[in-house]
């Protein structure tokens, strides 16, 4: 299954009436699909054409029909993702047809994003528990958190580590599976937030390395660190209301930061060069507010982080070279 980081564009404009599904040809459809269909291969089928017929978006953790139906057919079987391929030939019940059914509806109607139907979500090949408290984790981070951040960073080396933003958590542990001796501190700014990534980092067993905190950006962190990560709030507030109909249902103050989307990157750079140690490595993803960063530090010697499994718009900076406040050249 493929996870991918958040892909923000403005909404197409509407289809006209007479190639919009009605609420009761929808029911319709499923009604026949619990009727005709039987195995899980068929309703992967089933939910990839119903999806791709009702414009959906896929921005938190597939990026396709397919993999999104799979999602969720496999969740309403209480099947694990990498089933066997002989298995997919199985034969439902009819309870079983109508659960995953109902989970295709909602995803339909609802427009909401599979990994909140499931309540899980997977980052750097570990599973997570998320809710609406919390963004679904999708950064293209976690390719560069299993490097260990080579060749900036050494793996055995790394002690401290800070996820600034932590909503589920996912960061924060990825890191502490990294930088196996490391201590990680997991800030976050909603309570809500916290809870969910409490039952996380419970859930993997790294309450006695990964420490939550509750608290604005680094306000509530004590320094050195030698990683500053962080996936913060990036869109602009105009941008906001022109997103599809999915991320609206994420907490919009994990999404947006001020009129240019740059108001959390603005008090990281400002903040973070009394949080390094020497040498020590901040890393942000700003998605799409890459030019704009460009633009408002056009000196700064960002490193643009390329990805083998896609994804961009995430830059490292080291404590040195670090701008001396946290304003726009």
């Amino acid at each position: 299954m493929l996870w991918t980081r958040p892909r923000y564009r403005v909404i197409s404009p509407p289809r006209p009436p007479e190639a919009m599904t009605t609420s009761d040809n929808l029911d319709g459809a499923l009604a026949a699909a619990v009727a005709e269909l039987s195995t899980v291969a068929d309703f992967i089928r089933f939910g990839a054409s119903l999806f791709n017929g009702h414009d959906l978006h896929y921005g938190h953790g597939t990026d396709n029909a397919t993999d999104e139906a799979l999602s969720l057919v496999l969740h309403g079987l209480h099947l694990e993702p990498g089933l066997a391929h002989e298995l997919f030939a199985s034969r439902l019940t009819r309870g079983e047809r109508e659960m995953v059914a109902g989970l295709l509806k909602r995803r339909v109607e609802e427009r909401i994003p599979a990994a909140y139907l499931t309540g899980e979500a997977w980052f750097a090949g570990l599973k997570f528990s998320v809710t609406k408290d919390v963004l679904v984790p999708r950064s293209p981070l976690a390719e560069w958190i299993e490097r260990g951040f080579d060749p900036w960073l050494a793996t055995a080396e790394v002690r401290r580590v800070v996820d600034v933003g932590t909503g589920s958590g996912c960061i924060a542990v990825a890191c502490a599976v990294a930088f196996e001796h490391a201590e990680v501190d997991a800030v976050d700014i909603s309570t809500a937030a916290l809870a969910v990534a409490r039952g996380n980092v419970e859930a993997h067993g790294l309450s006695d390395r990964v420490h939550l905190l509750h608290g604005d950006l680094l306000e509530p962190c004590q320094g050195p660190y030698d990683l500053i990560i962080s996936n913060p709030p990036y869109v602009p507030t105009a941008s906001f209301a022109a997103l599809e109909a999915e991320y609206r249902h994420e907490p919009a103050a994990g999404l947006v930061a001020g009129k240019d989307g740059l108001d959390c990157v603005r008090k990281l750079l400002g903040a973070a060069r009394d949080h390094l140690g020497a040498g020590g490595l901040l890393v942000v993803e700003v998605g799409e507010a890459r030019d704009a960063v460009r633009k408002a530090w056009p000196d700064s010697p960002f490193a643009w982080l390329e990805f083998e499994r896609g994804g961009d718009g995430v830059f490292a900076i080291q404590r040195e070279q670090l701008p001396l406040s946290g304003t726009s050249d």
